[in-house]
């Protein structure tokens, strides 16, 4: 049987050529509610009931490299997870392109794809009723990776690379714990041979020790395998210890990008600076916890401008009519705001 993958990754970006391989090119997603038959009723005797479109992701544009780990940070509802379905196919963008390998990402199902997902929640995303051999086995059978006689040997194969007791195969997921579950869900995504993983919160359903691990298994495997990562995560700390670069997303834009240690030591972006103001630190003593003022709009009706105005404590009166271009304000470091304008 093929081995997973014979070349060890070697080196990191700095040591080698840079390739593109995953670009969002202007990537815009809407979803929209079509109106029932009822509010259609209740417009017919006089109510004004419109269709809802959903703005999850607005005008995104950046390039995730070979061999990195990008962080993708924000508040709940700024469409880190739909941009993350966007980069492995499972939602078409509206407009825009997102290529792979400077061609357009195919969204048609049955290819197997270079890129997979992680999802966010390892029991959920787990079929109760299949045991863990046809979970993680099904889909290499199915795109002609291995027949049916190498199915078991492979299963074992994948299990014992993400560290399981390859005899749990027979097992059902209820059987698991969550560190267990959530290992199962990476065994699942490495089975398909992918060079790119978008992980979708990926440990934050785990305990604190668990996640520890499940880390260090991400680390592990990008350095054996030659994987690269889109790491999406609400949790800072998770994200600074994981990704080579971050990049920060709100309400459906995208604020800034920026190498990990530079986003952290000094934040352009006034929403950036906001977020790491209140990270817990344990130089930080008797301070007061001062969130980040009022509540993030609604993605139904963003406001105009720059989206971040109406919670900027910097912001100015152009902020409320003219969206930011992001643009470059140093050496691999990206920004959108208006601060930033040599005017």
């Amino acid at each position: 049987m093929e081995s997973y993958r014979s070349a060890a990754f070697h080196g990191f970006l700095g040591e080698r050529s840079v390739t593109e391989l995953l670009a969002f090119d202007r990537v815009s997603k809407r979803f929209g509610k079509k109106l029932d038959i009822f509010e259609k009723m209740a417009n017919i005797f006089g109510s004004n009931i419109k269709e809802q479109t959903v703005h999850a992701v607005d005008n995104v544009t950046f390039t995730i490299n070979q061999g990195e780990v990008v962080g993708l940070v924000g508040e709940s509802g700024c469409g880190k997870s739909t941009l993350g379905r966007l980069g492995c196919g499972l939602h078409t963008p509206t407009e825009g392109t997102v290529r792979y390998r400077g061609q357009p990402l195919e969204s048609e199902s049955g290819v197997r794809r270079p890129v997979q997902l992680i999802f966010q929640d390892p029991f959920a995303s787990l079929n109760p009723r299949m045991r863990v051999i046809d979970i993680v086995g099904e889909a290499p059978r199915v795109h002609g990776l291995v027949d049916r006689a190498q199915q078991s040997d492979y299963t074992a194969e994948m299990l014992t690379r993400v560290g399981l007791d390859s005899t749990y195969m027979q097992r059902y997921p209820h059987q698991f714990s969550g560190g267990q579950r959530a290992r199962i869900g990476i065994a699942r995504a490495l089975a398909v041979k992918p060079e790119f993983l978008v992980c979708d919160e990926a440990v934050a359903a785990l305990d604190v020790s668990i996640q520890a691990q499940v880390l260090n298994l991400f680390m592990d495997l990008r350095d054996e395998l030659g994987l690269t990562y889109l790491f999406i995560s609400h949790d800072l700390g998770v994200v600074r210890h994981l990704s080579n670069r971050v990049v920060v997303m709100y309400l459906g834009r995208v604020a800034e990008i920026a190498p990990t240690e530079e986003l952290f030591a000094e934040p352009n972006h006034p929403y950036t600076q906001a977020l790491l103001e209140e990270i817990p630190r344990i130089d930080r003593k008797h301070r007061t916890f001062v969130p980040i003022r009022g509540e993030i709009p609604s993605p139904l009706a963003p406001p105009p401008g720059c989206h971040f105005h109406p919670r900027c404590p910097k912001a100015m009166p152009r902020c409320s009519v003219e969206a930011p271009m992001l643009r470059e304000i140093s050496p691999g470091r990206l920004s959108a705001c208006h601060l930033n304008d040599p005017n």
